[in-house]
C-alpha cells in the first residue's frame, strides 16, 4: 500500500510542477531558437558582402568615365584658347593692314591729278623757252591762251570742274558773291554785269562763288536805300517821332 501512495504522490508533484521535473526540452528548445534567429542574420550579412563587392567595380567605372570627360573638356578648352588666340592676332594685323592703307590712300590720293598738272608744266616750259628763243611776244601770248584752254578742258572733263558763266546771268546768292552793286534801268531784276574772279562748280556742287558787279533795277536801289535809311535811324529819333504822334 505504501508503494502505491508514493507513486501517486510522486505523479501528482510532477503535474504540479511539470518545469521542475523536466528542465533537458526546454534547454533544447532554447538552443534551437538561437540557432534560428543567427542563420538570417548570417545570409544578410553574406548578401551585404556580395552588393558591396559588386557596387565597388560599377563606381571604379564611374570614375573613370568621369575621368576621361575631364580630360577631353580641358583638350577642348585648350584648342579653344589656342584659336581665340590666333584670331585675335589676326584680327590685330588686319586693323594695322588697314590703318595703313588708309593712310597711304590719303595720300596718293591726287596722284592722277598731279599727273596731269605736271603735263601742264610741261606746256608752260616749252612756251617760255620758245619765247626766249623767238621774242615774239603774239606767239608766246598765243601759246599761252592753248595752254589755258588745254587747261580748263582736261579738269572739266577728268575731274568735273567746270567754270561758272556769271556775266548777263541773274544774280544768284548761291553762285555769286556781290562785290558792288550799281543802279540801271537797263534791267528788271538784280544781273551780274561784271565778273571779278571766276567761280567754279564741282560736279553739282560749288566749289567757290564767284566775285561779281551786280546791276539793280532802279526802284528796287531806292527801296534798299530807303530799307538802309530806317535801320541807320537812332532809337533818340525813333523816340521823339513816338511822342510827336
Amino acid at each position: 500500500m505504501s508503494g502505491k501512495e508514493n507513486a501517486m504522490n510522486t505523479s501528482e508533484q510532477e503535474k504540479r510542477d511539470p518545469e521542475t521535473h523536466n528542465p533537458q526540452p526546454e534547454a533544447a528548445s532554447g538552443m534551437d531558437e538561437g540557432a534560428g534567429k543567427e542563420a538570417p542574420q548570417q545570409a544578410k550579412g553574406s548578401q551585404n558582402d556580395s552588393s558591396e563587392d559588386f557596387e565597388q567595380p560599377e563606381q571604379q567605372s564611374e570614375l573613370e568615365v568621369l575621368k576621361k570627360r575631364i580630360e577631353d573638356l580641358e583638350d577642348e578648352n585648350s584648342d579653344l584658347k589656342d584659336q581665340y588666340l590666333r584670331k585675335q592676332a589676326d584680327f590685330e594685323n588686319y586693323r594695322k593692314r588697314m590703318q595703313r592703307e588708309k593712310q597711304e590712300s590719303a595720300q596718293y590720293a591726287n596722284s592722277q591729278l598731279l599727273l596731269d598738272l605736271i603735263t601742264i608744266i610741261d606746256d608752260f616750259e616749252r612756251a617760255i623757252k620758245s619765247a626766249e628763243d623767238s621774242q615774239d611776244y603774239d606767239a608766246f601770248h598765243t601759246g599761252i591762251v592753248m595752254i589755258e584752254q588745254q587747261f580748263v578742258g582736261m579738269l572739266e572733263n577728268k575731274w568735273g570742274l567746270k567754270r561758272l558763266e556769271t556775266e548777263r546771268k541773274a544774280f544768284n546768292p548761291e553762285k555769286h558773291e556781290a562785290i558792288m552793286m550799281v543802279e540801271s534801268d537797263e534791267y528788271t531784276e538784280p544781273t551780274v554785269v561784271e565778273d571779278y574772279q571766276r567761280g567754279y562748280m564741282l560736279y553739282d556742287r560749288v566749289l567757290r562763288p564767284a566775285k561779281v558787279k551786280v546791276a539793280n533795277p532802279a526802284s528796287a536801289a531806292d527801296n534798299d536805300a530807303e530799307a538802309e535809311k530806317k535801320t541807320e535811324e537812332t532809337p533818340d529819333s525813333q523816340k521823339t517821332q513816338q511822342e510827336n504822334k
